[in-house]
């Protein structure tokens, strides 16, 4: 499947989610309202809240398609990720308008009727797990898409349980069930939501990724012969599939910089997968007394601050 194809693929399972999810909310919330239950109204304002989560996973999965231009010259990359981070901030604020509603609901309980909220959810479980498969694919390597489909999964189970509850409800009479499966919801949001929101601003913040070590690339380009030391490396990423690297690397006067510029960076590509790194090579450092211009100097440092940061 070429990439377009994929693209134009996805965009329209993002259509076809979008319509089902649209009337899971109307459902359940017409729902809540008429039988005065907070956890079919908890999952319909949940659902309502990824609604706008698919609309930008949606928008941003057009948006990534823009060309770079003479003022954006790395294109569009970051806008998926700025919508995972818009999605799960607004989820976690979500899980805490839940968490104090269900709360109050708790000291002053309402006779609900389980057999229909059983229904209605069972309803929107079987559509949010539907939604949730559509996205499985592009999920596994787009931050964006997966925000939404943890958003989808999420919202899958939370309809489970409140199905669950519905049948306890109606077998028992137990009325303060209904608030209590809230709280699942609420742990099923901070479960697929954190991990997202800690992720998305990771990379907004320019933060290394975690799958690489900055000492380990410092040492593994100083291990290349004719490498004197490594200083002003920064890596990090524009989106979670595109990693960047810029550094000055100290060379030996002696050795072809052409070849050794070839050498480390083919070292790079090949132990760490990062294919865009703009290296400096110098022959002396411009300020040898800069704790920057050698990175284990910087490390000594970091290291001495906490030590006396400690001590104090």
């Amino acid at each position: 499947m070429t990439s377009l194809t994929s693209f134009e693929h996805l965009r329209s399972r993002l259509y076809l989610a979008l319509a089902l999810n649209g009337l899971i909310i109307l459902g359940e919330f017409i729902g809540g309202i008429l039988l005065n239950s907070i956890g079919l109204m908890s999952d319909a304002g949940h659902n309502f809240v990824d609604q706008g989560a698919l609309f930008l996973a949606l928008y941003a999965h057009i948006v990534t398609r823009r060309p770079a231009s003479e003022t954006r010259t790395f294109g569009y990359h970051r806008a998926g990720v700025i919508a995972a981070f818009l999605n799960s901030f607004i989820l976690l604020l979500t899980a805490l308008g839940i968490a104090l509603f269900s709360m109050n609901r708790l000291w002053h309980p309402i006779p609900v009727d389980g057999e229909w909220i059983m229904g209605i959810a069972a309803a929107s479980f079987a559509a949010n797990l539907s939604i949730a498969l559509l996205l499985q694919r592009g999920a596994k390597d787009d931050l964006n898409i997966r925000s939404a489909f943890w958003h989808m999964l999420g919202d899958a189970w939370v309809s489970l349980g409140v199905v669950l509850s519905g049948g306890a409800i109606w077998l028992t009479g137990w009325n303060i069930l209904d608030p209590l499966v809230s709280f699942l919801v609420v742990g099923a949001i901070l479960h697929g939501a954190w991990p997202i929101f800690k992720e998305s601003l990771e990379v907004l913040l320019e933060s290394t990724p975690p799958a690489i070590s900055t000492s380990h690339v410092a040492a593994t380009i100083e291990a290349i012969p004719g490498v004197k030391n490594v200083h002003d490396l920064h890596i990090w990423a524009v989106e979670p599939r595109l990693i960047m690297l810029t550094s000055h690397v100290m060379i030996d006067e002696s050795r072809p910089s052409l070849d050794l510029l070839q050498l480390i960076q083919t070292r790079i590509t090949m132990d760490f997968g990062i294919r865009h790194m703009t290296i400096q090579l110098e022959t002396e450092c411009c300020d040898p007394d800069d704790i920057h211009c050698d990175l284990r100097k910087l490390a000594d440092h970091s290291h001495e601050t906490g030590a006396l940061a400690h001590h104090h």
